[in-house]
């Protein structure tokens, strides 16, 4: 290493004396929460768990290991308070299992119920797509699986989001085929929605250009769906959310939710979240924008055309991995990974109103900042509550845990 001049040792450390530390958040409002622990009704080997919601149920999905490489894709639907028997979807030795792609349960219209997952094609690897199954009995049993993408391609497709409207529910993921056959391209955002029935309709382009391996996240608000993912720009490579609205049958071109400028030169496996408070939409990110780590979060009040400003409300030291739930008045609710000490962490979350104003911080559990503890996921169910489900992991083997979080000025 060639040793450094005694000048630019100099104008180092004072630059480093002189940048002033990331500021913190400031709460003004005391955050109550109660929490229940339930019995979860995943087995042992279980992980990547995922939460949904309709109007008068809760669904908990996860990928259940059973022998070797068999993974199982189980879920189970909340019923007063306790789950119901694990119900199998899918099984098979062919499973793409990871810790930040994970598969879902997800409500649909007609009491319809929608399971995607990944599977691996011949070439191994990274050569995987996506698996969709339709119910229609409230997950008896389920269809004959259906890939809503045609490319044919040996590459990645994942990361899949899935929003249910009236008649319809659409499907988003990450699709490699311009990075297959010397096409020299990169990752794209690619949609489709598919009718209650199970008729698939056109495949569209969102995004001919973005991070590669950052989940996604949708919603619907009154005036529509709505996208948010992480874009890549050319060089130099910033990687910002983006948000695309869904108008008159066309996705818009994405736009920056705020534009935090983050140089990096390669995925950093975090993505946004998006949840309809009120009259708002709330959106959460992590970025690590001029190397300081942050959790941001930003409301819109015309349904994500524009948005106000930015909240930071992370700890000091937030390993992101976010989630948001809106609430009727407006407000929303953030959780995300608060590194505290090697790869010790906690699932933290607070209140943010639309005006800025942020509550305390409380920590909800205990958990690990190591990629097998996955993405904890959160949901409000019918009556109120909210459900958090994380993946707890400890050595070689791990287990998906649950509970109910009951906030008392709600």
């Amino acid at each position: 290493m060639k040793p450094l001049s005694l000048l630019a040792f100099v104008t180092v450390l004072a630059a480093c004396q002189e940048a002033d530390p990331p500021a913190l958040p400031v709460p003004s409002e005391v955050l109550t929460v109660s929490s229940e622990v339930m019995a979860s009704p995943a087995g042992g080997d279980s992980a990547e768990p995922f939460l949904s919601a309709s109007e008068d149920a809760v669904y908990l999905s996860w990928l259940q290991r059973t022998e070797g490489s068999y993974h199982e894709l189980r879920f189970s639907t909340l019923a007063g308070h306790g789950w119901n028997d694990a119900s199998l979807v899918a099984g098979g030795d062919d499973f793409f299992v990871n810790w930040a792609d994970f598969p879902s349960v997800s409500p649909g219209p007609e009491g319809t119920l929608w399971a995607h997952w990944l599977q691996r094609g011949e070439e191994g690897g990274y050569d995987y797509g996506v698996r969709v199954a339709r119910s229609a009995d409230q997950g008896r049993t389920w269809s004959e699986p259906w890939t809503p993408h045609e490319d044919g391609t040996p590459t990645e497709h994942g990361f899949v989001s899935v929003f249910s409207r009236d008649a319809s529910v659409g499907f988003a993921w990450l699709d490699g085929r311009e990075t297959s056959g010397g096409h020299g391209g990169g990752m794209t955002l690619r949609a489709r929605d598919v009718s209650a029935d199970g008729t698939p309709g056109p495949e569209a382009l969102v995004d001919g250009l973005v991070c590669d391996c950052c989940q996604t996240d949708a919603t619907v608000t009154p005036s529509g769906p709505v996208l948010v993912y992480r874009n890549r720009t050319e060089e130099p490579e910033v990687r910002d959310i983006y948000i695309t609205r869904l108008v008159d049958g066309a996705w818009t071109e994405g736009t920056a939710v705020h534009d935090d400028n983050w140089f990096i030169w390669g995925c950093p496996v975090n993505g946004p979240s998006v949840s309809v408070a009120g009259d708002n939409l709330a959106v959460a990110w992590f970025t690590g924008a001029g190397d300081e780590p942050r959790v941001k979060v930003a409301f819109s009040a015309d349904d994500g055309a524009t948005f106000g400003d930015v909240v930071v409300i992370d700890g000091g030291n937030p390993a992101g991995r976010v989630a948001v739930v809106g609430l009727r008045d407006g407000s929303a609710l953030v959780a995300w990974l608060e590194r505290t000490g090697g790869e010790d962490a906690e699932v933290r979350m607070r209140r943010i109103r639309e005006d800025g104003t942020i509550s305390e911080s409380v920590a909800l559990t205990s958990t690990s900042s190591a990629r097998a503890s996955g993405f904890p996921q959160m949901v409000q169910a019918p009556d109120g509550s909210l459900v958090m489900a994380w993946t707890d992991e400890s050595g070689e083997s791990s287990q998906v845990r649950v509970t109910r979080l009951l906030l008392e000025d709600q």
